[in-house]
């Protein structure tokens, strides 16, 4: 069973999903094959980092690489559509995703000195606060309390891969609605939005869009909040007008021309970073704010992105 810490959580979501997760932590969280959606997890092996930096160093392209990760980017996406209420025309929501804060704490003072200035309505986190997949939090916990203190914006997140579920008190705490397979009604002039959230679906598979969805009516507009873009499938068959998601990283290490070598996870690689579309569903895949494995990126400027919501008709 799960601790009391986690006891206004079990409440919530249910004791099924909570002690299923903290299962899959407890047995699987190194698991290096065989969990999750990919048959290797590289971010579960222990020396894919010095591997990382030692090929690096030796073509001579550390330094660049990360001089490259300290940079944060802030870029905008125009999202129109004509279902999108009136009152919501010009609404906007910053997006954070794949933080990583305690390898990528150059990056994370970066992105603290330019957070405040940015005008938005929202504010959403799509996971993967923790550098490792497994371990202490305690430091990017405290880094990520630093950030959320600078966003006066109404917090939403989600957790990654890299998170454990017992971080989500203490994220909680910070002001951020955490939503597990969970839905909020969004409301601005007497119309109304619905901002759904689901649980990782690359590693631990605690994801059900369908429970989301259910209190969504089919003919209002809705965001998803998915970790990885590789639950687009279920998220256009239940109807939702756009999904934002983060996990590849774009690539991190990319050839020139922002091509990735690998982007762990299963779909088109057209979804890997940036726009995209399925059907009736809209996406965008951030590249991310932070690092993982090491802090280091090439041909892939790491990223922070305000969506803005524009009427059609």
């Amino acid at each position: 069973m799960a601790d009391t810490a986690l006891q206004g959580l079990v409440e919530r979501i249910g004791a099924d999903h909570v002690v299923r997760r903290l299962g899959i932590e407890a047995a699987h969280e190194k698991q290096v094959f065989g969990q999750g959606t990919l048959l290797f997890n590289v971010e579960n092996w222990k020396l894919a980092p010095r591997i990382i930096e030692t090929a690096l160093k030796v073509t001579g392209l550390h330094g660049r690489a990360r001089r490259n990760a300290d940079r944060v980017e802030v870029r905008h996406n125009l999202v129109t559509s004509a279902r999108l209420p009136a009152a919501f025309d010009g609404f906007a929501m910053l997006q954070l995703s794949d933080l990583h804060a305690d390898i990528s704490q150059r990056a994370m003072r970066h992105l603290m000195d330019i957070v405040s200035d940015i005008a938005c309505d929202i504010c959403v986190l799509t996971g993967d606060y923790r550098g490792k997949t497994y371990g202490p939090f305690e430091t990017s916990l405290a880094l990520m309390r630093d950030l959320c203190a600078r966003i006066k914006l109404p917090l939403y997140g989600i957790l990654g891969n890299h998170d454990s579920i017992r971080m989500t008190p203490a994220l909680e705490a910070m002001g951020i609605r955490m939503l597990f397979n969970e839905q909020e009604s969004i409301t601005r002039d007497g119309a109304t939005i619905h901002l759904a959230g689901i649980d990782d679906a690359h590693f631990y598979r605690t994801d059900d869009i369908a429970r989301a969805a259910t209190a969504i009516p089919r003919d209002a507009f809705s965001i998803l909040l998915a970790h990885t873009p590789e639950s687009y499938r279920a998220a256009a068959a239940a109807g939702f007008d756009l999904m934002l998601s983060g996990h590849t990283h774009g690539g991190q290490l990319c050839l020139p021309g922002g091509i990735a070598i690998k982007l762990e996870a299963r779909l088109p690689r057209r979804m890997g970073r940036g726009v995209w579309r399925f059907g009736e569903l809209a996406g965008y895949t951030s590249a991310g704010a932070g690092t993982s494995l090491a802090p280091v990126r090439l041909n892939c400027p790491a990223e922070i992105t305000v969506h803005t919501l524009r009427r059609l008709g």
